[in-house]
């Protein structure tokens, strides 16, 4: 049997899931060197007023070309968001500096 996909395309995707949402663009954002080595990262913090501890950085997505990098949010502490830079190379990376936009929800549970 095959497997049956649904979605529904626009606005109404979460409704009911997360009582807040906060979409953040954050522009200048330079993470500096990722150190030689598999797994190593950089962070940058960014103050987002409103976020708690528990609210979830949805999505995250970068102004650069970060080939074997990978960009992760999380809200670190109240109104701080903390971006991170894995770098998944053999080397050492320092990506220019770029803007980030990120969605961030607030669960309603």
């Amino acid at each position: 049997m095959a497997n049956v996909i649904t979605y529904e395309q626009g606005t109404k995707q979460f409704q009911g899931v997360f009582k807040e949402l906060w979409t953040v663009n954050l522009t200048g954002i330079d993470f500096g060197d990722a150190a030689t080595g598999s797994g190593t990262f950089a962070s940058v913090d960014s103050t987002v007023p409103g976020v708690v501890k528990g609210d979830m950085v949805l999505f995250a997505s970068i102004s650069i070309d970060t080939v074997d990098t990978a960009l992760i949010g999380s809200v670190t502490a109240d109104n701080v968001v903390t971006m991170t830079i894995l770098n998944n190379t053999g080397g050492a990376v320092n990506h220019a500096a770029a803007t980030v936009k990120l969605v961030i929800g607030r669960p309603s549970w």
